[in-house]
């Protein structure tokens, strides 16, 4: 079957289709890995986009449910230039093709990606139909226009319920705005008791959760699309440790007095190379944004730049200069990449035990008799 991909800027691509058939529109992005692309299909940030490989072999390794990032993909289409039908592997439990017919994802391959990416590269994200209709050119093009664009990319991948993954140490409240399953991973590997919440979660509803620390999750979209959640970190600000990452991070940035900006094309892939400012060490990243924190909104905040990026100088990390809270533009817990940047969640911890010895709690007992007498 024949599937078509048709870009705002009138360019398009036919392939073959794989996967299921119907029609989609969405943000038009590609991601620089190698491997991972099962972790790229199943990475909440993704919700809304036609998501392009620009490694050309894509499926050689099937699909393997242990290594997915979250219950199920939200990506609005798959565009590779060569799907391997039959997988190598023998962790390997079905194909690509059996994933996307699952979750009524349409693919195309046979393309030329290098083209395309070129052209994302040179003009920006741009976005596109994919289709495996029989419409014609400008009935695509009418639909392309037609498309509303997303806003509530947060609330749809978000947990609508609290859950918790119990442990013996430091709780965590792990704020969902699209949060990857490696996060929740580091954090009980650690022996965290994570309580994970809903996106739109209120300051007193996680104040009554009594945590150690408040994780900030990743996520889809512009995060002043989610302005609820910036005037909740602004209230918690100060009262518990925080550490954000990726969407996390931009709130973070937002709620601190600082602006955010779209990027021309984004930073997706395993590669990143970034520079931490306090050792000049240089580290390779996973990434997955299309926004970034606005280096000239940092002036007149209390927020010290800590990382940038190698490539374009773009801020790829945060801390406050006053209170326990740091943040970062990249994915710590990988999935897919490399987990060289896993000892920020010790960091994180040793965060939390520093606040916890300069802050000791009153005893449980002493709060319960101060609330009978009416004083809390």
């Amino acid at each position: 079957m024949q599937a078509r991909l048709l870009l705002e800027d009138g360019t398009l691509f036919t392939g073959s289709a794989f996967g299921a058939e119907g029609e989609r529109t969405g943000e038009v992005v590609f991601n620089t890995g190698i491997t991972g692309y099962q972790e790229v299909l199943s990475d909440p940030s993704y919700c809304g986009q036609i998501v392009t490989m620009t490694y050309p072999l894509i499926g050689n390794y099937g699909i393997t449910r242990d290594d997915f990032e979250s219950a199920a993909p939200y990506v609005h289409g798959f565009v590779v230039r060569r799907h391997e039908t039959v997988p190598s592997n023998w962790r390997a439990e079905y194909s690509v093709d059996n994933l996307l017919k699952e979750y009524g994802i349409v693919g195309i391959s046979g393309i030329d990606t290098r083209m395309l990416t070129r052209m994302i590269r040179q003009h920006g994200t741009m976005r596109g139909i994919l289709t495996t209709s029989a419409a014609s050119v400008e009935e695509l093009r009418e639909r392309l226009a037609g498309s509303q664009v997303l806003t509530n990319q947060v609330a749809t991948v978000s947990t609508p319920h609290v859950y918790s993954s119990p442990g013996s140490k430091e709780r965590i409240v792990l704020v969902d705005y699209g949060a990857k399953t490696g996060i929740l991973r580091e954090l009980t590997a650690r022996g965290c008791d994570v309580v994970v919440v809903p996106h739109d979660t209120t300051a007193d509803e996680i104040r009554r959760l009594n945590p150690d620390g408040i994780q900030l999750s990743n996520g889809p979209g512009d995060p002043k699309d989610v302005p609820h959640a910036i005037d909740t970190i602004r209230e918690l600000l100060g009262e518990y440790p925080i550490f954000g990452i990726c969407l996390g991070h931009q709130l973070f940035a937002l709620a601190c007095g600082a602006d955010t900006e779209k990027l021309k094309f984004g930073h997706r892939g395993g590669n990143h190379p970034v520079k931490d400012l306090r050792t000049n060490r240089c580290y390779i990243t996973s990434q997955n944004h299309g926004y970034t924190v606005n280096e000239q909104s940092i002036a007149g905040t209390e927020l010290e730049v800590t990382h940038i990026n190698n490539n374009d100088k773009t801020i790829e990390g945060l801390k406050h200069k006053t209170y326990p809270a740091f943040t970062v533009q990249y994915h710590p817990e990988a999935a897919p990449g490399p987990y060289d940047n896993s000892y920020l969640f010790d960091q994180f911890l040793d965060m939390i035990r520093e606040h916890k010895k300069q802050h000791p709690a009153n005893p449980r007992q002493a709060e319960l008799a101060a609330a009978a007498k009416g004083e809390r």
